[in-house]
């Protein structure tokens, strides 16, 4: 399957744990052609050309937009960030790609949390329901889908801001899971799978794939980790999940969507609804996933205790 054409990657500025804009790169480093599309023109459209990708800017909602972005591709992924709007351009690309008719592999990314949910469950958030909806529009298109579903990344603000934020603070990750078990995933280990199967697609062509972490630990384990990684002991704290939300999440101020999205999560967290362990990353790229350790090590100046300047 693979050809000289370009491969379409939307999402491509980056979101959280940039996905897309790391697709690029990986798919650049193999000298594969690459059309980037972008909700706007910004310092983030330049880097994405400087690596030798041509850049689209568009709105996935917009069917004239994705069609254009589409023309002369064989290979896309579709991705975007968090939005009340997902769905709206879920259905829009799986319209276009239908019309236009010349897609020979198109990889979806959704989350894990759908394999658990069916067609009546409400306890999920707007946005995972987004997320099942628009698997099932995807299965209905007759399109030759990919699905890839992480589970929580290591990059989402749950542990990236917050959590980072009491680490760097006192030594202490605050987080109302109590003692249930997650496996969070890389956002670089789910980059390298999809760029992986955009590569050469073929033999993936209507499978999904469930990717998470190398292990589903408790937060207790999973602090071990951060203290291994940061060479200071880092410990768990339990907090009431209505306090976390009031305290912690809350004042970040974020749009409603998102922030449901993610009280959301937490929830499911602590009802132990991201126990899962799959080994999907290794039978796709032939590697283990990172573990919470290495990537902590690789993130150290995220954890790093504030600087007291002294005083002359």
């Amino acid at each position: 399957m693979p050809d000289g054409s370009p491969v379409l990657i939307t999402g491509a500025a980056g979101g959280v744990g940039a996905v897309g804009r790391s697709i690029v790169e990986l798919l650049r480093n193999r000298d594969v052609p690459v059309r980037a599309f972008v909700h706007r023109e910004d310092e983030r459209a330049e880097a994405l050309r400087a690596t030798g990708a041509e850049v689209v800017v568009g709105d996935l909602t917009d069917a004239r937009d994705v069609i254009d972005a589409m023309t002369g591709c064989r290979r896309m992924y579709f991705g975007m960030s968090v939005s009340s709007r997902y769905l709206e351009a879920t259905v829009t690309v799986a319209a276009a790609a239908r019309e236009y008719g010349n897609l020979a592999a198109l990889i979806n990314i959704s989350q894990l949390t759908v394999s658990q949910m069916t067609l009546t469950s409400t306890t999920e958030s707007a946005q995972q329901r987004q997320h099942w909806l628009g698997e099932q529009v995807l299965n209905w298109s007759g399109l030759p889908v990919v699905d890839i579903r992480p589970t929580v990344f290591l990059e989402n603000p749950i542990f990236m801001t917050i959590a980072a934020s009491s680490i760097a603070g006192n030594d202490t990750i605050r987080l109302p899971f109590g003692s249930a078990r997650t496996s969070p995933i890389a956002a670089g280990d789910v980059a390298e799978v999809i760029a992986t199967v955009l590569v050469d697609p073929t033999s993936h062509l209507g499978k999904t794939y469930e990717l998470t972490g190398p292990r589903s630990q408790d937060m207790t384990a999973m602090a071990a980790e951060y203290s291994a990684a940061l060479g200071r002991p880092i410990t768990y704290v339990d907090v009431p999940l209505q306090q976390w939300a009031d305290q912690e999440l809350n004042p970040l101020g974020l749009p409603e969507h998102l922030r449901e999205h993610l009280a959301t999560m937490a929830r499911l967290h602590r009802e132990n609804r991201y126990d899962r362990l799959t080994h999907d990353v290794e039978a796709v790229t032939g590697r283990q996933p990172t573990s919470v350790r290495d990537w902590v090590t690789d993130h150290v100046t995220l954890f790093a205790r504030p600087t007291v300047g002294k005083t002359p």
